[in-house]
């Protein structure tokens, strides 16, 4: 049983399709565009596949391993889509500095695990190479995560201060300072004041 369970687990005989050379590799991308979009027959995507693989002179795949290819895709295109919206959802509820605070999370629990693979010992160069590429990738994406809040915070201040200019001008006063009028509006709706 425990065999079986591990043999499950693992990847498996690679099909034919998995097996493409590399100048299948356009068709193949094109044959998982058509399949997630899905709004062509299976039969029909099948048959222009075959043809595509046809002109770089590789045989054609089965209907059976065809099939099998896009029940696979297909599990795993509605898990991805599950794993987004729940991100989403946790990103919304986190409010609107939520995505960084994600990926700032996500960044120290990655950071943890490598730490936790290192102390462990005997890690091949391969393994100790690919952790820091993920170290790397954390740090990178908590660099961008912080460049994109403050880019999007410094377009919110330029419309908000467009919008007070624009309503004084409707209204016929002086232009206020609108730094001073953020700073106002900050301090008593949101009770955020400046050291």
């Amino acid at each position: 049983m425990a065999e079986e369970s591990e043999r499950q687990q693992g990847r498996g005989r690679l099909s034919t399709l998995e097996m493409l050379p590399e100048e299948a590799d356009a068709d193949l991308l094109w044959l998982n565009e058509e399949l997630r979009n899905g709004k062509r027959p299976q039969v029909a995507i099948l048959a222009e596949f075959n043809s595509r693989l046809a002109d770089h002179g590789i045989g054609p795949i089965s209907k059976g391993t065809f099939s099998r290819y896009s029940v696979k895709k297909a599990r795993q295109w509605r898990e991805y889509d599950e794993r987004l919206r729940l991100s989403k959802a946790l990103c919304e509820s986190m409010g609107p500095d939520g995505a960084d605070r994600m990926t700032v999370a996500i960044s120290e629990r990655l950071k943890m695990a490598a730490d936790e693979v290192l102390s462990r010992g005997n890690l091949t160069a391969k393994e100790i190479a690919a952790l820091a590429n993920a170290n790397r990738a954390a740090i990178t994406a908590q660099r961008h995560s912080a460049e994109y809040r403050r880019k999007a915070e410094e377009e919110a201040r330029a419309k908000l201060l467009k919008a007070v200019d624009a309503a004084a001008d409707a209204a016929g006063v002086e232009k206020p300072d609108g730094l001073a009028v953020i700073k106002k509006i900050r301090e008593e709706i949101y009770g955020i004041f400046d050291e």
